[in-house]
């Protein structure tokens, strides 16, 4: 059974936050990057084996001594709750600090801030201005968070053609969470009608690149059949594959396909690989999610599942729900 699990993969996404925000520092070269970085080695340490009470101190010292790197690392420990409760509105003040000193992912999330209206009005206009400089300085998916709003006319001139030159730009590039949002300006039809033959293209290059996300969008149009034949046996691999990296929303539609499958026209009954495959996927839901728009339609589900299912199978299946869950790290916001 394909399921996502393990304490490696934890430390794995410990290690990405991490060093990711060491990536950003493009504007000042080298030496500039190296200078800022160099007094942040033990507390990078200490956040990569996920020792956040040692970390914190020592990023926000560095922060507060005006650091901008270390700024945008304190801010990280806000967005997502690392050793304390999420808390956006506080981890805008430390972005729009890293922001001041150029980091280009601060300045990115700083544009995030200002579009929302994290500690004041929102200003989409200033939030464009932020995006510009952000991918001025090669953070590159700021070109899509820009595009949104050429897009949809938000504090910038409507133009629809530009916003997708602009995150095509990015895309081109070969970052996929840029390709992932080229595509679904596609699926949306904002030029006018959905384009489904050219989005079915380009999720299929970024869903190699395992991004969850274009596996789950590519399953929903192999599934559905848009812009191509309808293959319910891809749409399942590509929804599992997705699930099994923690992507919500493909938790149902794995289960649902897995528990539609063909019966044996005998008895009336599912292979039972497929029958527990759905259990643990329509669990695992159920389990992770108390708002979820397919949490009603997960809990039906789950009770006709015990219906059928042999009770003695609970206990293992639930074993690997609870491995599953307890192997899940947030994936990065920072390439938005």
């Amino acid at each position: 059974m394909l399921m996502a699990g393990s304490r490696a993969r934890c430390l794995a996404w410990r290690v990405f936050f991490a060093t990711f925000v060491y990536a950003s520092v493009i504007g000042g070269g080298a030496a500039a990057a190296e200078d800022i970085s160099a007094p942040l080695k033990q507390a990078q340490a200490a956040l990569a084996a996920g020792d956040y009470a040692v970390a914190y101190p020592q990023f926000k010292e560095q922060a507060e001594a005006g650091n901008p790197l270390a700024s945008f690392t304190v801010a990280l420990f806000h967005e997502y709750g690392w050793g304390r409760p999420v808390d956006r509105a506080v981890a805008c003040i430390w972005f729009e600090r890293s922001a001041e000193g150029k980091i280009p992912a601060g300045e990115h999330f700083a544009g995030d801030c200002l579009r929302r209206g994290a500690n004041g009005p929102p200003d989409p206009a200033a939030a464009a201005r932020m995006y510009e400089q952000a991918a001025a300085h090669g953070h590159l998916i700021s070109l899509c968070s820009l595009a949104e709003l050429y897009v949809a006319g938000e504090g910038v001139p409507k133009d629809v053609a530009k916003g997708l030159a602009l995150c095509q730009q990015a895309a081109q590039k070969g970052i996929t969470t840029a390709q992932v949002r080229l595509a679904r300006f596609l699926l949306d039809g904002v030029t006018g009608n959905p384009e489904y033959p050219q989005a079915l293209q380009i999720l299929q290059v970024a869903a190699e690149t395992d991004n969850p996300e274009a596996q789950f969008l590519l399953g929903r149009m192999l599934r559905d059949g848009l812009g191509t034949k309808a293959n319910i046996d891809l749409a399942v691999g590509w929804f599992e594959r997705a699930a099994s990296k923690g992507y919500l929303p493909a938790y149902l539609p794995t289960a649902q396909l897995y528990y539609g499958a063909t019966r044996d026209p005998r008895t009336g009954l599912l292979p039972p690989d497929f029958l527990a495959k759905s259990y643990v996927w329509t669990s695992a839901l159920v389990r992770r999610s108390d708002e979820s728009a397919d949490l009603v339609d997960a809990k039906r589900l789950l009770a006709e599942l015990r219906k059928e299912m042999p009770p003695t199978w609970a206990p293992d299946l639930d074993r690997k729900v609870d491995e599953h869950i307890a192997g899940l790290a947030t994936p990065p916001a920072a390439a938005r």
